[in-house]
């Protein structure tokens, strides 16, 4: 008998689809990598198992950073399976290839990557004829209910129905690889064509996401503060103080952008407004309207991301990693990465469920709101919450019916943003009532506006915190009410001053603000059809947007400084090059925009496969020529002049696009003198360049990369050119300093003594890129050396600073570091640096890593020893003594007092967790409350409903509950 093959995207969906099909087609068996019964056989890729890249031929082995081999646009693209799920893509294959399958069903997400996942597969499992040219056909899936389920395969789509969508999967992915790729290596060439290697990455979405955080520094770099004033009153009623602004009621916009109604230019004028109304009485008019404020809608991936960041400060990605553990190891909430903020129009029972299951949950600061929810009938169709129709690939992130546990912190508390907003969106309205209350003195006009909360509605789930903290909830939520003033009465402005401030620039994009930006990308697009084509898009997906930013940053086109995002001078950099070179497409959100233009008439059948990859191709070679063919000296720009004069001839030193040269005194020539602005890859901010210029060294710098593209870290020198007369050059210093010892050079140390040698007692100093005893190098004291002692002022990247060494010569150690690089791994990883009297020298020593369950017997603990001198000197271990051993750790409860419901169970004496786990089962098997029929479940007596808070409790949920009772 034949059989179809589904293939879901993901294992979870597998297992959804098979517990959907049971029902009506049979018990499913379980195989290692699939599920199978008499008619289906079920199984799931993890995301993408295949990739393209180009054919062998086209492959360019060697010289693939030079024009000479640029563009590379192969006429067809081969497969590749990705490393790390080649096993996966192997079962499947082999199942798809089985002589009793006849159909292959396609079930990954309903949208244009799940199109692109299933294709890939079939194709690479075509082999040589890239297909196996058995029918296809497509469940499509808007909601995961069973029924849901059901129905999608009652109404299989045909392949030809999603050709369309298939050929516009396709061609999204092959013009991202022309792009990325020939537009990487134009770039890279270009900027390498002085010398070294300078790796210039650059990406359809990354880039205009770059220009983004550029155009704003710019704009903050460019803005000009200007001084404002503001009139400022205090009002006495019979019934209190209240206080007011001077505004203009005439007030209009106009070009000015910085004008507001309430702003003067004058302070002259500002403080002859203060002295005419102060003292005067004032004529009182108000006007008080109620108005509502619905709830934010439910969480999308970005505006999860964005709320994360904002309030928790956690990244994207970071948000992203947590997000999809709730998803994958805890069954907590629903699947992440989705761009949509709505949920299926069915999926009413479902939401019912999940209310039932929170307002039965231990979390007792919003399981009473769950149940307030059922219970007074919020739950009801809105198109707010369900609506079919806007919803895409997936639905909202909302709670699951599975009640979590041991969860992290961080988990904890992404979880509890999420049931928040899940129930927050079914309760009513805020109703505030707010007045604004106009004081005018003769022709001066004061205002005072008051909010007070009248009903909270889903403001009360977020408690005294809703203004600051729900997305949307604004100052004056939490009640700002109004001092009353009686009919008639005319209040004195008491107290009235002209107060001074300054316009401000506009704020750096913080993760959350960048991820807004990057959502809302389409509606800075003049092109009415590009912005409809781009406004569900905006720059990457959801679940693409955290890994552009984070590839930014580690690219080093970003920095992070506290939550602001602020570009490097190699951001700058590559917006100056393709705005020299005209590559307006890599700069701007049109380029998005104009591709999901096309791409949508591709998909309805409007746009041809071949025609669109045919515009991609142009594209590409106008760009890679644009870069090839610029033969001029320099790119124009916006660029800095020095402070420190030249070396050579005392001149003004100017920055261009490759180099800061000299270009001489008062107009003239320059001398020639020059050094470049990115050696070995990385590009000197105008602050280093200056540094470097005054004292003709810095560093360590990190960031520097060989011609085989490894990174290293050293300081840069600007020295004499033995070869040029006169001339001058950058060099690398990387520490490994001459042996004076050999060259008879005597050192004279400049610096304060930072402590005592551990090793010998002398005096350490910082001596090139080291920190070395006074006896470890000759000095005119001694000149033969005597001590080895010396440890590097940068180990594995990690710059270690004077007062660290400080503190590990006084105190034995550093603190916890936390910037070291691992040469193998290339990973960060945090150790403090100690002085090992055994080893003779300045080894590693690491946190002790708090496991779940304490180790069943201690080992030798280790330590890493650390390489002085050489920057990217590897670390050896070193044992320690055998660590005594320890008695086994309690849980955090140890020893805490129960409460008075869980006392009167297990007694008042102080219990840790499991003391109290074992004396609740004697309880529970004493008075016999496990459920015949189920001896999982408990079934409360009067105590127990106290503890509970239920008439029943699983047995894997006591741990938790008795958490809440202990302490």
């Amino acid at each position: 008998m034949s059989k179809q093959l589904v293939i879901a995207e993901k294992p979870s969906v597998a297992q959804d689809i098979v517990r959907a099909l049971t029902a009506t087609t049979g018990k499913f068996d379980k195989h290692e990598d699939h599920f199978e019964n008499e008619r289906y056989v079920v199984t799931s890729a993890v995301g993408h198992l295949v990739e393209i890249q180009a054919p062998e031929e086209f492959d360019v082995k060697r010289g693939k950073w030079s024009f000479a081999h640029l563009p590379v646009i192969p006429p067809r693209f081969d497969l590749k399976p990705v490393d790390k799920t080649k096993s996966r893509l192997a079962a499947v294959v082999r199942l798809a290839k089985r002589k009793d399958v006849s159909e292959l069903i396609n079930a990954c997400d309903a949208g244009r990557e799940g199109e692109l996942i299933f294709r890939l597969i079939e194709q690479y499992a075509g082999g040589a004829k890239g297909t196996l040219g058995k029918p296809i056909r497509r469940l499509w899936l808007q909601s995961m209910t069973p029924q849901a389920i059901r129905d999608g395969f009652e109404r299989l789509r045909s392949e030809q129905q999603m050709q369309g969508l298939a050929d516009a999967a396709r061609s999204r992915s092959e013009a991202d690889w022309l792009v990325g790729i020939n537009g990487t290596r134009a770039m890279t060439a270009f900027n390498s064509q002085g010398g070294g290697f300078f790796l210039t990455t650059v990406g359809r979405v990354q880039t205009p996401t770059l220009s983004l955080v550029v155009e704003r520094e710019e704009k903050i770099r460019a803005f000009r503060s200007r001084d404002y004033w503001e009139v400022h009153g205090t009002f006495a009623a019979q019934a209190g103080d209240y206080l007011g602004k001077w505004f203009d009621p005439a007030f209009r916009k106009g070009d000015d952008p910085e004008a507001r109604a309430d702003r003067l230019w004058n302070e002259a004028q500002a403080r002859a407004i203060a002295e005419a109304v102060r003292g005067q009485a004032a004529t009182v008019t108000e006007e008080a309207k109620p108005t509502t404020q619905a709830s934010p809608l439910l969480f999308d991936l970005t505006s999860l991301q964005r709320e994360a960041n904002g309030r928790f400060g956690f990244s994207a990605k970071t948000t992203l990693a947590l997000a999809q553990a709730l998803y994958e190891k805890h069954k907590a909430l629903t699947y992440p990465r989705t761009d949509s903020r709505h949920l299926p129009e069915d999926y009413l029972g479902t939401a019912r469920q999940t209310l039932e299951v929170l307002a039965a949950s231990t979390l007792g600061h919003l399981a009473p709101f769950a149940r307030q929810a059922l219970e007074q009938g919020y739950l009801r169709p809105s198109r707010r919450v369900f609506d079919n129709s806007k919803i895409s690939d997936h639905f909202a992130i909302i709670p699951t019916t599975q009640a979590p546990h041991g969860l992290s912190e961080a988990e904890q508390k992404l979880y509890d943003l999420v049931v928040r907003r899940f129930l927050a969106v079914f309760f009513p309205s805020a109703e505030f009532q707010v007045t604004t209350r106009i004081s005018q003195i003769a022709e001066h006009h004061f205002k005072t506006e008051g909010k007070v909360l009248v009903k909270p509605g889903w403001l009360a789930i977020y408690g005294k915190e809703a203004a600051v903290d729900a997305e949307g909830g604004k100052d004056g939520d939490k009640g700002q009410p109004l001092v009353a003033v009686q009919p008639g009465e005319r209040p004195l402005a008491a107290q009235v001053d002209a107060k001074g401030l300054k316009t401000k620039p506009p704020a750096r994009y913080s993760e959350a603000t960048l991820l807004g930006a990057m959502e809302s990308a389409g509606k800075q697009i003049d092109d009415d059809e590009l912005r409809e084509a781009m406004q569900e898009k905006g720059l990457g997906t959801p679940a693409t947007r955290a890994a552009i930013i984070e590839g930014l940053l580690t690219e080093k086109y970003m920095l992070r400084e506290g939550r602001e995002l602020i570009p490097t001078a190699k951001a700058f950099q590559l917006m100056t090059l393709l705005r020299g070179l005209q590559v307006n497409e890599l700069c701007k959100a049109e380029l998005t925009g104009e591709w999901e233009y096309k791409l949508a008439q591709m998909e309805k059948g409007q746009l041809s496969r071949a025609a669109f990859m045919q515009q991609i191709a142009e594209m590409t070679e106008r760009m890679v020529r644009k870069a090839k063919e610029y033969d001029r000296d320099t790119i124009p720009g916006n660029y800095a002049t020095l402070q420190s004069p030249c070396p050579n001839c005392g001149g003004v030193v100017k920055e261009n696009y490759r180099r800061y040269a000299c270009t001489g005194k008062d107009g003239g020539e320059g001398c020639g003198f020059s050094f470049g602005k990115s050696p070995a890859g990385r590009t000197f901010e105008v602050a280093e360049a200056e540094q470097l210029l005054r004292e003709r060294r810095i560093g360590p710098l990190t960031g520097f990369r060989s011609k085989a593209g490894w990174p290293f870290t050293a300081e840069i020198a600007i020295v004499a050119d033995a070869e040029a007369a006169g001339g001058y050059k950058l060099e690398f210093d990387f520490g490994d300093d001459k042996n004076e010892g050999e060259t008879g050079e005597l050192v004279q140390f400049a610096d304060a003594s930072l402590g005592a040698c551990p090793a010998c007692g002398a005096e350490v100093h910082e001596h090139g890129s080291n920190y070395v005893c006074a006896r470890a190098v000759p000095t005119a004291e001694q000149a033969v050396p005597s001590c080895s002692f010396k440890s590097g002022k940068t180990i594995l990247q990690q710059p270690i600073e004077r007062e660290q060494m400080q503190k590990l010569l006084a105190t034995g150690k550093t603190d916890l570091l936390d910037k070291f690089i691992s040469n193998r791994t290339r990973r960060p990883f945090k150790a403090r640096l100690a002085w090992d009297a055994g080893a003779g020298k300045v080894n590693f020593e690491f946190e002790p890593r708090e496991g779940k369950f304490p180790p069943r017997k201690t080992a030798a603990s280790k330590t890493g020893a650390v390489g002085a001198g050489r920057a990217g000197a590897t670390a050896k271990k070193a044992a320690k003594p055998a660590a005594k051993k320890t008695p086994r750790k309690t849980t955090a409860a140890s020893g805490k007092a129960p409460s008075a419901a869980l006392a009167a169970v297990i007694g008042t004496e102080a219990v840790n967790r499991p003391a109290a786990v074992k004396k609740l089962w004697e309880y529970i098997r004493t008075h016999g409350l496990q459920d015949p029929q189920d001896k999982r479940q408990i079934v409360a007596d009067e105590k127990l409903r106290a503890v509970f808070g239920k008439e029943r409790a699983g047995m894997f949920e006591l741990a938790g509950i008795l958490g809440q009772h202990l302490g």
